[in-house]
């Protein structure tokens, strides 16, 4: 699963990385601490337009819900059941590019959950990165409009089994040179477990360790 991810990178870095105007992004602030439950606007790169960075709302609401609220239950898409689902399976060539440098996960230190210890996930030297996700618009009753995403996730590599060691998901993080395929709709089964970027895991904040790199 994937629930609260960090950018805080300047915009000029993220015109830098993914070459797109950044016109869009007046309203841009780094975030340390995304939490997904505050449906939050962050930098996204759409297929419809991937020449620009705009800011989406994390939780994908369907053009046919009727309400905000099916949000709670589409933060996180899982890539094995895209065509199952009613809220993903109409959409799924509607790709994006979440753009981030890094995410948060908790490691269940005793069965019951008590006890965890809180991980940062990122790339070698907290580079930036793009999730894997799916974008949708919204009209409300009063013709207002509302885009918004969903990141997509798969099964655990490695080192985030050790981390999420309940679920063992991770999202998908998409390697550099894959960004404008997943983008161009290639097919969303090579993108799936043991697909991963090198990533590394390190223990927040009283033990400041580092996990492998896998």
């Amino acid at each position: 699963m994937c629930y609260q991810t960090k950018i805080l990178k300047q915009k000029e870095e993220l015109l830098e990385r993914f070459n797109a105007a950044i016109d869009a992004l007046n309203d841009y602030e780094p975030i340390e601490f995304c939490s997904a439950f505050e449906y939050p606007k962050t930098p996204v790169i759409t297929k419809e337009d991937p020449a620009k960075i705009q800011l989406f709302n994390w939780g994908l609401i369907p053009s046919w819900s009727k309400n905000v609220s099916i949000r709670n239950y589409t933060l996180n898409a899982r890539i094995e059941t895209l065509n199952e689902k009613k809220s993903f399976k109409d959409i799924v060539q509607n790709r994006c590019l979440i753009i981030a440098d890094g995410f948060y996960e908790w490691q269940w230190r005793n069965k019951s959950g008590s006890k965890k210890e809180k991980y940062l996930i990122t790339l070698p030297n907290e580079e930036l990165f793009a999730f894997a996700g799916l974008y949708t618009q919204w009209t409300n009753f009063d013709n207002t409009k509302l885009n918004s995403y969903t990141i997509i996730t798969t099964q655990a590599n490695k080192l985030m089994s050790e981390i999420h060691n309940t679920k063992q998901r991770m999202p998908v993080i998409l390697k550099k040179e894959d960004e404008k395929p997943w983008l161009q709709g290639e097919d969303y089964n090579a993108f799936k477990f043991p697909y991963s970027c090198d990533l590394i895991a390190t223990a927040l904040p009283e033990n400041p360790s580092q996990l492998g790199l896998f």
